[in-house]
């Protein structure tokens, strides 16, 4: 299959001047593969479920927004029923993650996607608090800077928003710790950019995380639930 899929023609909308495109960061909601921090409380098929709960309301919801075109970045392949079906439900372009860790796969987007916008904002799905209005002010603040970050309460970022990029902000970083939005604003710092940050969010990352979930997206599943997908052992597994 293709590396890459067009989708229909985006036209951003709300009075966006800045041409942008929003990156979501997903992986194939495979038992043992995807929200693998969950599987103690959900079980492997439970977590994988899960997470394609909130990769397609996040899609949807980026989608609906019309504030710049989205790109959906995927992990193995794009072969996944659930890309396959969110690329024919909304307006995006499916592509492939690329590199041998997160760090070079969110470069590798930036850069890419860079190439046919001025400004780029990689997310990932797993924050439902991630609305509109914070996307919207994260395009507001790129019009006017290099960078803008979301941090997440813990620790780590929801929103990462770039008009260029550097390899130092993607390097040798602890990802999954409660130091990486910190460390994102250091490095921000060293290169003598001009940034802001954003006011901080939830993400659901973690079994204490679960009483957060908001109801529009059903209960979380308990240990033993029927299976959505069939594990798969090819695939490595990943925190998160």
């Amino acid at each position: 299959m293709p590396a890459e899929r067009q989708g229909q023609r985006q036209t951003p909308a709300h009075g966006c001047a800045l041409d942008a495109r929003i990156l979501v960061f997903g992986r194939a909601p495979v038992a043992g593969a995807a929200k693998t921090r969950l599987i103690p409380a959900l079980g492997a098929q439970g977590a994988a479920r899960l997470h394609r709960r909130l990769l397609e309301d996040t899609v949807g919801r980026l989608c609906a927004a019309g504030l710049a075109r989205v790109e959906l970045w995927v992990t193995p392949d794009a072969d996944h029923p659930c890309f396959v079906g969110l690329a024919a439900q909304w307006p995006l372009d499916l592509h492939v993650q690329e590199g041998r860790d997160l760090g070079t796969r969110l470069a590798h987007a930036a850069r890419a996607a860079l190439t046919r916008a001025a400004a780029v904002i990689l997310v990932g799905s797993d924050c439902p608090e991630l609305s509109p209005d914070y996307l919207r002010a994260a395009l507001a603040a790129l019009e006017r800077q290099d960078a803008v970050l979301g941090p997440a309460l813990d620790g780590g970022y929801v929103l990462l928003g770039l008009r260029r990029v550097d390899d130092s902000l993607f390097e040798r970083m602890p990802w999954g710790s409660d130091r990486v939005a910190e460390l994102t604003g250091q490095r921000l710092d060293a290169l003598g950019w001009r940034w802001s940050r954003l006011a901080c969010l939830r993400d659901i990352d973690r079994p204490e995380d679960l009483v957060y979930l908001p109801a529009a997206l059903g209960p979380p599943l308990p240990l033993g639930d029927a299976p959505a997908e069939p594990s798969a052992p090819g695939i490595p597994a990943y925190p998160g």
